[in-house]
């Protein structure tokens, strides 16, 4: 079965049908879903410009990551349940959609990178003398993954144009 033969057939289920038809549910979870990709941006931001070195240089980046990282879990949920109801109502607009698509991959690879990757962070280790602490030595990863958020919002707003 071919995507777009999937997307025929979702469409066609009562669930989509029922989502599509009543007036209210389309208009109050695209809200939802932009409060909360508010919330993970907004929290993305804060934890990448810290591992950047240009916001609350003067706490510790667990400390950053540990205040943070339960608000971009809970966004991220939110984002899940609200995007595939979401994707349910109007199948044909993102399955087929290369834009959509592709900001699926950039939130997935940008989440593994916030949430596991750096969770060795959370955990303070003492650096010995002439290393380089595994926070400094992500500041570049941390302007990539601030890229990435920015391509994520861009693929978000951009599905409705392609």
């Amino acid at each position: 079965m071919s995507m777009v033969d999937f997307g025929d057939w979702l469409y066609a289920t009562p669930v989509s049908t029922a989502i599509r038809e009543t007036s209210w549910i389309i208009p109050n979870l695209q809200s939802i879903h932009i409060l909360a990709i508010a919330v993970l941006v907004g929290s993305a931001l804060v934890t990448e410009l810290r591992f950047a070195g240009v916001l609350a240089v003067d706490r510790p980046v667990g400390d950053v990551m540990r205040r943070f990282l339960p608000w971009m879990r809970w966004a991220l949920l939110v984002l899940l349940l609200t995007g595939v109801v979401l994707v349910v109502a109007e199948p044909g607009r993102t399955l087929t959609n290369t834009v959509f698509l592709t900001k699926m991959a950039l939130v997935a690879g940008a989440s593994l990178v916030t949430l596991q990757a750096r969770k060795s962070l959370l955990v303070a280790s003492p650096v010995q003398e002439g290393e380089t602490s595994p926070a400094e030595a992500s500041k570049a990863l941390a302007w990539l993954m601030l890229v990435v958020w920015c391509l994520v919002i861009f693929c978000g707003r951009f599905i409705a144009y392609v």
